[in-house]
């Protein structure tokens, strides 16, 4: 009986293999089987080892699917702790998180990273335990910048109308763009270019290292107080209001304006800062001065916020400067855009929304893929090409200081609309300006909008043609702002056609 049962022992142990035994056999062919043919246990001469064999492979695949398996389900842990720690408002959870990988980047792309209006900040929650960096960083490559404050004679030995951006030519913006130690680069505030600051603004100016500025043009605002400012930042740092002189009669008919024993003049924590002799017909290309020159109507400041005049600021500033410059040892912060990440199809919400006229757009647009930009894709180093400008954080470096000479050109050259050039300008820097896109989420949470006090709406917005323009309604054309659109570009745009735009958001 044992010889008889052996094979059917082997048989459940060792899977599907074929034995000659039978019930038909008898135990002495049996025992023959099993002692003779040279260790088979058939006449099928299977090997005494082929059970073992069998269990061994069967095994061996479950543990590579069973490894495989346990793999994917680390990587997907990872991922998602990696997104997850980019949600958190935990301060080391924030180090952790690498928004600019290429690993984020392409889970934001397909969906992976859920979109969100408002989040929590991850900052140091005191802000007197925040440690101040000593100096100032250095550039390695731009190290000295100078600026443009007079124009060319023209041919014929005159001067040319005096314009605070200056009358940069074609020749003279490309040659901006190539980088050495030392520059010279046109930077708005041309001599009796308009934007003057009064002697007790400039002196009192003089001593600020930390700034928080903003500014309210042609009377649409009045300051709004930020919320949460510890004591320490109110003694560190500057509060200043950028307005012109229309707004400024409006904010004394409106609120409560205090003149100190200098003739300052203050509402709240806010120090106003007059500038005369507005520089440019059009209020929205006004407010760039003070948003994007931060730099060079405040030449001492190291450190600058700039928020929109329309906007209370709820985050302490020095919280502020520890999460988006100092943590990341990063020179420039600006937050990514809500619903676009290409230049086109910014501009193609703009022309929707009636924010400039629509064949200026298009050749603003046209002028910079004829040079080479491109829809953004994730292929790019960065994470959008298209900001939320209302919120500008900046050590004032010499690179810095370059890259906001560059926009601001860009800005004076061709339409008010900021969000347009920014990407075009870091194209064009080749990679050569660092700076950290931090989520729109973390953006929302750094304010309250407020709305403005009137609607700002001008002629050139409504626009739809180029003949537009002709006859009376040459009165639409800005004087002083935007020539580039006017002046004869040195290339064939005729030939050039658009990128297709498909809406990302219908909110967009």
């Amino acid at each position: 009986m044992c010889n008889g049962q052996f094979p059917l022992l082997l048989n459940r142990r060792g899977g599907d293999y074929r034995s000659d035994f039978n019930n038909n056999q008898t135990p002495s062919n049996n025992s023959k089987d099993v002692e003779g043919g040279g260790g088979s246990f058939s006449s099928g001469k299977w090997p005494s080892d082929y059970p073992m064999k069998i269990i061994w492979k069967r095994g061996f695949v479950r543990l590579v699917l069973v490894a495989g398996i346990l793999w994917m389900l680390l990587i997907l842990a990872v991922l998602s702790f990696h997104v997850w720690s980019c949600q958190s408002s935990s301060v080391f959870l924030s180090v952790i998180c690498n928004k600019e990988s290429k690993v984020y980047n392409f889970l934001n792309t397909w969906g992976f990273v859920p979109e969100q209006h408002r989040c929590p900040i991850p900052v140091v929650s005191n802000p007197e335990r925040i440690v101040i960096p000593e100096g100032r960083t250095h550039d390695q490559i731009v190290k000295n910048i100078s600026y443009v404050m007079e124009d060319e004679p023209l041919k014929d030995g005159s001067q040319s109308s005096q314009l605070f951006g200056g009358h940069q030519s074609w020749k003279q913006r490309e040659k901006s763009f190539n980088l050495s130690s030392s520059m010279k680069v046109h930077c708005g505030f041309m001599h009796n270019g308009g934007a003057d600051m009064d002697l007790v603004d400039i002196e009192y100016v003089k001593n600020c290292r930390f700034v928080v500025a903003s500014g309210i043009f042609d009377g649409y605002d009045v300051p709004h107080q930020p919320s949460n400012t510890s004591d320490r930042s109110k003694k560190l740092f500057c509060f200043l209001m950028v307005v012109d002189e229309i707004s400024l009669d409006f904010i004394k008919e409106n609120v409560t304006v205090r003149e100190d024993h200098n003739r300052g003049k203050w509402v709240g924590i806010w120090r106003l800062i007059l500038l005369k002799r507005s520089p440019y017909d059009e209020p929205r290309r006004n407010g760039k001065v003070p948003k994007i020159l931060t730099h060079r109507l405040f030449p001492q400041a190291q450190y600058s916020i700039w928020i929109d005049g329309k906007m209370e600021l709820l985050v302490d500033p020095l919280q502020i400067l520890e999460r988006y410059l100092w943590r990341g040892k990063n020179t420039f912060a600006i937050a990514q855009h809500k619903h676009h990440r290409s230049i086109y199809e910014e501009a193609d919400a703009n022309k929707r929304r009636k924010r400039y006229a629509r064949p200026l757009i298009d050749l603003h647009m046209k002028i910079y893929y004829y040079e080479g930009m491109e829809s953004w894709s994730p292929k790019k180093s960065s994470v959008s090409d298209v900001p939320e400008g209302a919120i500008i954080i900046r050590e004032h470096t010499a690179m810095s200081n370059l890259f906001s000479c560059l926009w601001f050109n860009e800005v004076n050259l061709f339409t008010p609309r900021d969000q347009l050039s920014f990407g075009y300008v870091v194209y064009r820097l080749g990679g050569a300006f660092r700076f950290f896109m931090f989520p729109n989420c973390e953006y929302n949470s750094l304010f309250v909008l407020h709305p403005h006090t009137r609607e700002h709406s001008s002629k050139v917005e409504w626009v739809k043609s180029l003949s537009e323009f002709k006859g009376n309604g040459s009165s639409m054309k800005e004087s002083r702002g935007g020539l580039g659109l006017w002046t004869p570009y040195p290339g064939d745009l005729n030939s050039v056609a658009l990128p297709k735009v498909v809406r990302a958001s219908k909110a967009g």
